[in-house]
């Protein structure tokens, strides 16, 4: 067997539905300075009031989608690597997650126990923030280092406008776009305004207008997350022949009261169904794997927010999962950052 691996790395999820297990888990999330990015002492003390009561809010959510083998993101990530693994031709596939268990730490240990010396290294993020992307690869190199670990970290960066990944939504969207509906709305996960324009190389990105994105220069675009969304969005919908009238895009997952990337989806779910929109289809490009964000936040708080709103049907379409369709695409991306390194 070969010495170069293929390590998936997800979100990661709570150990269990109890309060403390969430609480636990909660704390690493939101304490990585990747997420909430503001000093030591005033993230420990808004994280302490945090968990003085989300974990029993975020506890019954995650209970209302929790699957009998666990966590569905894990499961579905489990199942994932698993179709990789065939397809892999350099050596093992591991997976990982950032917070919670399997830890990168774990993995990357394991992997240089059984001497692998090249690991390429898959965030399982399109598109690229600080808060996914940065702070997994940033923990997968705090461990080769802490361990002096002899291993050499292939990164694969994210494939928003992969022609493989722009296939495979539309593979996985094609059975229910091929139906009646009003329209579809792409919901990708929000991020803080803040973390965009910490990260503009220009320092005149986000406009008010959000003008900016549909033009962004390519150095702009390598870091900006919206723009990144937007674009994955744009290609979906060439891709699918689907007309501009037929979708939108919004952002989800907002938490406290900083101003976050607009338009914000509940609102948005909202107003769709106050225009007359009754048959609403609603997709994640921003998840590979259905989460506690695509089946509770929008399955069931959308749903019930849309029809309140005098919406009729909410189609939830599933993330790439583990689709036969994803793994191969998946692998494909792999492989190309793969050879890339080989051709260094």
């Amino acid at each position: 067997m070969s010495d170069h691996a293929l390590l998936l790395a997800n979100l990661g999820s709570p150990r269990s539905t109890s309060v403390s297990d969430v609480r636990r888990y909660l704390n690493q999330f939101l304490m990585d300075p990747y997420v909430i990015d503001i000093p030591w002492p005033l993230r420990r003390l808004l994280v302490g009031l945090i968990l003085l009561t989300r974990p029993a809010q975020s506890a019954q959510a995650y209970a209302s989608i929790w699957w009998p083998e666990g966590s569905p993101l894990v499961v579905i990530s489990e199942q994932l690597s698993e179709a990789v693994r065939p397809l892999w031709p350099h050596g093992p596939v591991s997976l990982a997650m950032r917070y919670g268990e399997p830890s990168i730490s774990t993995r990357l240990l394991e992997l240089a126990q059984q001497g692998i010396k090249t690991v390429t290294f898959a965030p399982l993020y399109p598109q690229f923030a600080d808060s996914t992307t940065t702070t997994a690869i940033k923990e997968a190199e705090r461990c080769i280092k802490k361990h002096n670990l002899p291993l050499t970290l292939n990164i694969v960066k994210p494939f928003y406008a992969d022609p493989a990944y722009i296939q495979a939504l539309v593979k996985s969207a094609e059975s229910e776009l091929q139906k009646d509906f009003d329209h579809l709305l792409l919901s990708f996960h929000g991020l803080p305004e803040s973390h965009l324009k910490k990260l503009d190389p220009t320092g005149s990105h986000c406009l008010s207008d959000r003008s900016c994105c549909a033009n962004a220069s390519q150095a702009v675009l390598d870091t900006c997350y919206r723009a990144q969304c937007l674009r994955s969005a744009e290609l979906f919908a060439q891709a699918a022949g689907l007309r501009p009238e037929q979708w939108s895009v919004a952002f989800q997952s907002r938490l406290g009261k900083n101003k976050w990337i607009e338009p914000y989806t509940d609102a948005t779910l909202k107003e769709l169904a106050q225009k007359g929109v009754k048959k609403l289809l609603v997709m994640s490009p921003a998840f590979v794997a259905d989460c506690i964000e695509t089946l509770e936040e929008l399955g069931i708080e959308g749903r019930a927010d849309f029809i309140a709103a005098g919406g009729q049907e909410l189609v939830l379409i599933p993330c790439l999962n583990a689709e036969e369709h994803w793994a191969q695409a998946l692998t494909e991306i792999c492989k190309k950052a793969a050879n890339d390194l080989s051709n260094t």
